[in-house]
């Protein structure tokens, strides 16, 4: 080490420039920092000069945010009289067009009008302030009281009636179709109703998926799983919202490796059992199986159940095990639902527990 400090001492340009009158280990710092530029000439702008032009630019943010608010109405007047028809595409389209109009006129006029606001009317000078790293004291954070204070009067907030009065009424109404549109999206039905039944009822005959074919009990193998849907649900008017809730995976196992729960020892049939598919987490499909295992996977946040033990969650963040659905076979050797899931399907949702 000291032979390397040896040759940076004498190889060293800042020693050659400044001269080594400073001991060795020394730093040698240059004198000729770089002088403040200062700040550039002001530009007084047309507003700051004439009355009239100032004037005339605060009508005009004004217009711009009753814009806003017209943009904001004719949304929802948009959503109202373009509904959408599912057996007609081109109400989509037309639907689409105007709202998404409205809704751009309502953005694009409230920003414009901010924007134009703060270059034509906000009070236009150069500061330089510095940067403290360290609570200020209590003479400090007065004066930044003093500095809002004193940017609400350089703005004209208080002052400027028009533009507060229409900035208001431009952001009041700005999340109304928001507010209308989010609203519209729950059901006309009681959701407690709508998510605790599905289209499965005692009798009818299990099917796989998409085919519709009914499955006998003899062609369940040990290890093999099936995707499962309920008689006629196909034919259904609704078929994919009561999909989204009926489907099913039925499995066989070994009977000797199942342990069913308390009350539900006759909800399968010699090995044969069949669970909700859709995750109790958010309602994923709940598509991977794992014979060796009997492990089902969902393949969105890893949920992982195990079929051996009542679909129990052994792994990820879902809540609760997989619904089970009480199965058995008919006079023919098919295989039928004794009833419907005994509990609500796929995410846990806020009125679980009212019957």
């Amino acid at each position: 080490m000291a032979e390397h400090d040896d040759e940076a001492l004498n190889s060293s340009s800042a020693v050659e420039q400044y001269g080594a009158t400073q001991p060795a280990g020394t730093a040698v710092l240059p004198t000729d920092r770089f002088e403040n530029p200062g700040e550039p000439p002001h530009r007084a702008r047309r507003t700051d000069v004439d009355p009239k032009k100032q004037r005339l630019a605060e009508r005009q943010v004004a217009t711009f945010f009753y814009l806003s608010i017209i943009g904001s109405v004719l949304s929802i007047a948009a959503y109202i009289a373009f509904p959408i028809d599912a057996n007609d595409f081109g109400s989509v389209r037309s639907a689409n067009l105007f709202l998404g109009l409205s809704i751009t006129l309502a953005l694009l006029a409230l920003g414009i009008g901010a924007v134009y606001w703060s270059k034509t009317l906000v009070s236009d000078r150069e500061l330089t302030e510095m940067r403290h790293t360290t609570r200020g004291s209590d003479e400090t954070r007065a004066k930044a009281v003093e500095a809002f204070q004193l940017a609400d009067k350089e703005s004209g907030f208080s002052r400027r009636k028009l533009i507060r009065n229409s900035l208001i009424g431009a952001l009041v109404a700005f999340p109304l179709p928001g507010i209308v549109l989010v609203r519209d999206l729950a059901p006309k039905e009681d959701p407690n109703e709508l998510l605790r039944h599905t289209f499965w009822k005692s009798g009818l005959r299990l099917t796989k998926d998409p085919t519709g074919l009914p499955i006998k009990a003899s062609d369940v193998t040990i290890g093999s799983v099936f995707h499962v849907i309920p008689e006629g649900m196909l034919d259904s008017e609704h078929m994919l919202e009561e999909k989204a809730k009926a489907a099913v995976l039925l499995m066989r196992l070994d009977p000797k490796d199942l342990n069913p729960g308390k009350g539900q020892e006759n909800w399968g049939y010699d090995g044969i059992v069949a669970y909700s598919k859709i995750c109790t987490h958010v309602g994923c499909p709940v598509a991977l199986y794992e014979q060796q295992t009997h492990h089902l996977l969902c393949p969105c946040h890893q949920s992982t159940f195990d079929v051996s033990n009542n679909c129990e969650v052994i792994f990820g963040p879902a809540a609760r095990p997989l619904p089970q659905l009480p199965i058995s076979v008919d006079d023919d050797g098919y295989l039928v639902a004794q009833s419907d899931f005994h509990e609500p399907v796929g995410p846990s949702f806020w009125e679980r527990a009212r019957s």
